[in-house]
């Protein structure tokens, strides 16, 4: 009796021992393929990674950069066009543009590509901006100017001014060196002088051609008055447009895929006192955000401040889709001559496309693009 116990007992411990090298083994093969799958898998993984590295750094190497610029919109006719003229605009718009477009080309921030652009049309007399600025109903300069970086939102601005040589330089500086997006007047001023800028002589701004065509207007207007005929936007009126606009403009695209765009204006001629238009409102005038576009305005600034003008459309792109040229041709070409506004946008979005819009006869406007000539062009076609 006691020897069955025993072999049974012999039986069950050889079963129990049999069985577990049975699992063992098979423990075994299933952990061996449990790790080849891992190894497999983090192949897989680190293939996946590193091909969307590539994939990234190609992209980035190879991001689309540009620059657009505007000299002012109105009627701008070749009939009123001199050849002399003519090629002293072409000059100075492809300097503008190309130094905007030789910082991107060299992996300068569209920052830095926007001020530099818009300090040489604020330098020249041919605009009015800067040194060419129209003259208001009492006969000074008051100069407005705004910037935005599109990667952060951030935005400065300044209004009337009249002793700033360049107010896109001052608006950039509120940006970065203030808790502040506008300063008007004096106080901008006063925050220019504390920053090291130096205050020049208001008679800077004096040119001859912009005091005749404040002494034009005035005549017009009091031979309105005189006559009671027009209405009050009518009167503010003088044939050829150019003689009130003329704002300049800069949008860019950088190599970092960063949007900015940037405005400087001397408003319009005979504004009343203390007038501000759109130039150094962000959204109306000017707007830069990377998630869309980078735009800047010129034209009448009382329309471009009551549609929001530059952010609705990069609005219409965010939330409806549309692709810049439609959203700035919904702006420009529908909405605004819709309330009897006039101007013109420059645009970039963040895929490098451009748009340059305009209801007037004519806008002075120039792009360059990654791979492609510079374009300079300044009527209808």
């Amino acid at each position: 009796m006691c020897f069955m116990k025993i072999k049974t007992f012999l039986c069950i411990f050889q079963s129990a021992v049999i069985n577990s090298r049975i699992q063992s083994t098979n423990n075994r093969v299933k952990m061996k393929n449990l790790t080849t799958k891992r190894r497999i898998l983090v192949k897989h993984l680190t293939f996946i990674f590193l091909a969307g590295l590539f994939v990234s750094v190609q992209a980035q190497d190879n991001h689309k950069f540009g620059i657009v610029l505007h000299g002012g919109a109105g009627t701008i006719l070749k009939k009123y066009m001199t050849p002399e003229k003519e090629k002293a605009y072409h000059d100075k718009l492809h300097e503008a543009l190309e130094k905007g477009y030789s910082i991107l080309e060299k992996g300068g921030s569209s920052l830095d590509a926007v001020e530099a652009a818009i300090n040489i049309m604020e330098d020249s007399p041919l605009f009015n901006a800067g040194k060419g600025a129209v003259f208001t109903a009492n006969g000074i300069n008051e100069l407005d100017a705004s910037i935005m970086d599109g990667k952060t939102l951030s935005a400065g601005a300044v209004a009337r001014v009249s002793h700033i040589k360049n107010p896109i330089s001052l608006a950039r500086m509120v940006m970065e060196k203030s808790p502040h997006v506008l300063l008007v007047g004096d106080g901008a001023e006063q925050f220019a002088k504390e920053h090291g800028v130096k205050l020049i002589d208001s008679k800077y701004f004096f040119t001859k051609e912009r005091w005749d065509a404040l002494q034009k207007i005035k005549e017009k207007s009091k031979n309105e008055k005189k006559n009671k005929t027009g209405s009050i936007q009518k009167s503010f009126y003088s044939e050829p447009l150019d003689e009130m606009f003329g704002t300049v403009g800069v949008a860019a695209l950088d190599k970092n895929g960063n949007l900015a765009a940037g405005t400087s204006t001397g408003g319009m001629t005979n504004k009343l006192y203390g007038r501000v238009g759109d130039s150094p409102i962000i959204g109306a005038g000017t707007y830069a955000n990377n998630k869309t576009c980078a735009v800047s305005g010129t034209g009448w600034g009382e329309f471009f401040i009551r549609l929001n003008a530059a952010k609705d459309i990069s609005d219409l792109m965010e939330y409806k889709g549309m692709s810049l040229k439609d959203a700035a041709d919904e702006v420009i070409m529908k909405k605004l001559p819709a309330l009897g506004g006039n101007g013109g946008v420059i645009a970039i979005d963040k895929d490098g496309n451009i748009a340059m819009p305009f209801n007037t006869e004519g806008m002075y406007r120039a792009y360059h693009l990654e791979g492609s000539e510079p374009v300079i062009k300044f009527y209808k076609e």
